[in-house]
C-alpha cells in the first residue's frame, strides 16, 4: 500500500513511545509488589490529575438524553459563555461571533493551519515547542521553521529573530504562551512587538493559549487577544477545555478568530467533522458556573504549590531548571550534569528509579539531548516520592 508523501514529514510522538516503555516496566517485576517492586511514577504526560468538575459530569449525564449535531461553529450558548469568561477573567470584550468550538485544541490548530497555510509557505516557531503544533503546519503542506531559543529569552522567540528570519515565503508565526514544554510565557511587550512585525509584513500571528488560565504570574497572565492598536483582533488564539478545565478526554476546545476568517474555518469544520461532541459541549457549559470556576482556581493554587516544591528540588539534584515556569505544569530541566543523552537517561530512570520523564527529543532540534520535561500535574506525594528516588539514583 502506497502511503501519502506527507507522512514523511510527520515524526513519531516520542513521548508516547516512552509511555509504552513505562507501561511495559510497570507490568513487570520491577513494579510488582509481590516481588518487592514499587509502582511507576508517571511524570511524563501532561494531564492534570483532577478530572472534570462535579457539575460538568452531572451536565454530561443530563445531556445524554438528547445528542443531535450542533452547528459547526458550536452551541451558541457555549460560545456566549466563553465570551463572558473572557470579560470576567481578562477584562476583554470578545465577540461570541469570533469564537469557534472545536474537537479539542488539536482540531482548532489543524483548522487554522488548513485555512491559513499552504505549500510553499513557511511558519516561524520557537525551538523547543510542542511537536504536534509543527506537524499541523506540515499537514497543511507548509514548512515549520524552528528558530533556536535560549533561557535568556525564556525559550520564546524574540522580535529580532522574527525580523531576521522573515523571508518572502514566511506566512506567519505560531507561538505558545505559556509553552509546552517549558512552562514559560512571552513577555507582553515582546508579544506586542512580534505581532506588530507580523502584521506589517502581511502575515498572521497564531498563539496557542491552552495553558493561559494556568498562569502563576500576573505579568504574563494576559491573552494575546488584548494586544493594543488592533493587534489583538488580528490574532488567532487557540484554547482548550483540557488543561485548566480538566476535560482532557472530552476533546473540546475553541478558536478565537479575526471575523473574516470565521466563514472559512466554519466550512472546513463542516467537512472535517461536522461539529464537536454535543455531550462535551453541553457539559462544558457547567464549567462557567460559580462553583466550577472556584474549583478550577483552587486547582490552579494546588499546581502552583507543586511547582514551588519541584523546581527547587530539581535544582538541588543538579537537574537545573534554567527558567522557572510561570504557567502550565511543566519544568524544562537541564540534565547534562548527569547524562549526555536525555533519551537514554529517561530510559535508564525507568529502570533504576521507576520514574517516567519526557526526553527533549520531541520538542525540537536545539540541544534536545540536554533537556527533559517533567510534568507536575501529578500529586505532591508523587512528586516527593519521585524526588526521593531520583536523589538515591543520582547520588
Amino acid at each position: 500500500m502506497k502511503l501519502a508523501a506527507r507522512l514523511d514529514r510527520i515524526e513519531p510522538f516520542y513521548v508516547m513511545e516512552l509511555s509504552k516503555a513505562a507501561q511495559q516496566i510497570a507490568a513487570g517485576p520491577l513494579c510488582d509488589p509481590a516481588r518487592g517492586g514499587r509502582r511507576m511514577i508517571a511524570l511524563n504526560i501532561g494531564e492534570p490529575d483532577f478530572g472534570a468538575a462535579p457539575a460538568v459530569r452531572e451536565a454530561a449525564a443530563a445531556a445524554l438524553a438528547h445528542t443531535p449535531y450542533t452547528d459547526a461553529l458550536g452551541l451558541p450558548a457555549l460560545r456566549e459563555a466563553i465570551s463572558r469568561w473572557y470579560a470576567q477573567r481578562f477584562g476583554l470584550a470578545v465577540d461570541a461571533g469570533r469564537i469557534v468550538i472545536t474537537a479539542g485544541a488539536s482540531a482548532g490548530l489543524q483548522l487554522a493551519c488548513l485555512a491559513l497555510f499552504e505549500q510553499g509557505d513557511e511558519v516561524l516557531m520557537p525551538d523547543p515547542c510542542y511537536p504536534c503544533n509543527r506537524h499541523f503546519v506540515s499537514t497543511a503542506e507548509a514548512t515549520p521553521r524552528l528558530l533556536p531559543t535560549t533561557a535568556e529569552q525564556r525559550f520564546q522567540l524574540s522580535p529580532e529573530q522574527v525580523r531576521q528570519a522573515w523571508t518572502p515565503a514566511t506566512r506567519g508565526v505560531l507561538l505558545a504562551s505559556p509553552s509546552n514544554p517549558t512552562g514559560t510565557s512571552i513577555a507582553p511587550e515582546t508579544l506586542r512587538e512580534i505581532a506588530g512585525l507580523v502584521r506589517e509584513r502581511g502575515g498572521v500571528t497564531v498563539v496557542d493559549e491552552i495553558y493561559l488560565p494556568l498562569s502563576y504570574d500576573e505579568r504574563y497572565g494576559h491573552s494575546a487577544l488584548g494586544l493594543p492598536d488592533g493587534l489583538g483582533e488580528s490574532v488567532v488564539s487557540v484554547n482548550s477545555f483540557s488543561k485548566y478545565f480538566g476535560m482532557t478526554g472530552w476533546r473540546l476546545g475553541w478558536l478565537v478568530l479575526p471575523p473574516a476568517l470565521v466563514p472559512a474555518v466554519e466550512r472546513l469544520a463542516q467537512n472535517h467533522y461536522i461539529c464537536a461532541s454535543t455531550v462535551s459541549q453541553r457539559a462544558a457549559l457547567a464549567c462557567f458556573e460559580p462553583a466550577s470556576l472556584a474549583e478550577f482556581e483552587r486547582r490552579r493554587a494546588v499546581l502552583r504549590e507543586r511547582r514551588d516544591f519541584i523546581v527547587p528540588a530539581l535544582d538541588r539534584l543538579g537537574l537545573s531548571v534554567p527558567v522557572a515556569p510561570d504557567g502550565a505544569f511543566y519544568a524544562w530541566m537541564d540534565v547534562s550534569r548527569h547524562h549526555a543523552d536525555s533519551w537514554a537517561f529517561a530510559h535508564e530512570l525507568l529502570q533504576s528509579a521507576q520514574v517516567a520523564l519526557t526526553p527533549g527529543r520531541d520538542f525540537g532540534l536545539a540541544a534536545p539531548q540536554r533537556y527533559m520535561r517533567l510534568s507536575f500535574a501529578s500529586s505532591l506525594d508523587d512528586l516527593r516520592e519521585a524526588v526521593t528516588r531520583l536523589e538515591e539514583v543520582l547520588a
